[in-house]
């Protein structure tokens, strides 16, 4: 029943393992981290731009800024609102007829005193993968390992190592990640800032996936914590049973054996049947069958 119970905690650690990983492939492959408007001005309308531009009264085509007709009287009939997404590798944004998009590297958006930090971000996340497939792949060991229970123990612990370890700089480069962004929307170039933005969805599979390895990590921890005190636990009940034993054997007087047997009535269910158990193992060649043995008379006195 304990080794059922052992294999399914595995098997749900390393469930959560394979959702953190596919979470966080497909949060690091994803140009959507975060995305929002950028507020462009329309350029003239030409033959080839017909459409979110701006248009002259003027039939001859010159480039006259007092011919251009306004909607508005605010003037914001010059600008246009295009989307954009970005997320660590990619930059894209709508093209100027909304039709289409088109993307530049991220690391080139970013200031230059902070590239040295979206590349730190880069690097961990890699390594955050890295060390969660680690980690998986030594749940899936153990998970199929059939053999010595010290081997299994051997390779959840080092499963619970990798698993803690890819959190922790999953969590860092998710950090590093959002200060790099925030910084760029300030310092970045004119022709790149958003008007407006917000997290998007690989943001939140990105600690999606943070939250389901640190999940796997303490299940495995747990795991492995509960099979070490229920092997310590195991371990007492014998060298108590052993104890006992021994006294049994190295006592000569039947006063003293009948005071010990006092004195050691076991305190739950699962230590009384040991000791019973135990005690009819010793049935054979105990002191209990001096006591069994023992006349009438001497009986009646220690009654």
């Amino acid at each position: 029943m304990a080794a059922l119970e052992r294999r399914r905690r595995a098997c749900a650690a390393l469930t959560l393992n394979v959702c953190a990983l596919l979470l966080a492939v497909c949060a690091l492959a994803s140009s959507h981290w975060c995305e929002g408007l950028r507020k462009v001005v329309k350029p003239f309308c030409t033959t080839l731009v017909h459409a979110h531009c701006i248009r002259f009264n003027s039939t001859s085509g010159s480039n006259d800024s007092r011919l251009v007709q306004y909607v508005f009287e605010t003037g914001e009939d010059k600008f246009v609102l295009r989307r954009f997404h970005s997320g660590i590798w990619f930059s894209c944004e709508e093209n100027i007829d909304l039709i289409g998009e088109k993307c530049r590297s991220f690391i080139n958006v970013a200031p230059p005193h902070e590239r040295g930090v979206l590349w730190l971000c880069i690097v961990a996340e890699c390594l955050y993968i890295l060390l969660l497939s680690t980690g998986g792949i030594l749940m899936s060991i153990e998970v199929c390992h059939i053999g010595n229970v010290i081997d299994g123990l051997k390779l959840n612990a080092f499963a619970a190592i990798f698993t803690v370890l890819s959190g922790l700089l999953g969590m860092v480069a998710h950090m590093m990640y959002t200060t790099a962004f925030q910084l760029s929307v300030s310092l970045g170039p004119e022709d790149w800032k958003p008007q407006s933005w917000d997290y998007s969805w690989a943001y939140i599979l990105a600690w999606g996936s943070f939250t389901a390895c640190m999940a796997s990590s303490v299940t495995t921890i747990n795991r492995y914590t509960k099979t070490i005190l229920e092997f310590k636990h195991k371990r007492r009940n014998i060298e108590k049973n052993l104890k006992i034993k021994q006294k049994l054997l190295d006592l000569d007087s039947p006063d003293q054996v009948w005071d010990m047997y006092i004195s050691s009535v076991p305190s739950t269910a699962e230590e009384l049947l040991d000791l019973s158990g135990s005690a009819r193992k010793l049935s054979n060649n105990s002191v209990f069958l001096d006591l069994n043995d023992m006349p009438e008379q001497q009986g009646e006195e220690y009654c």
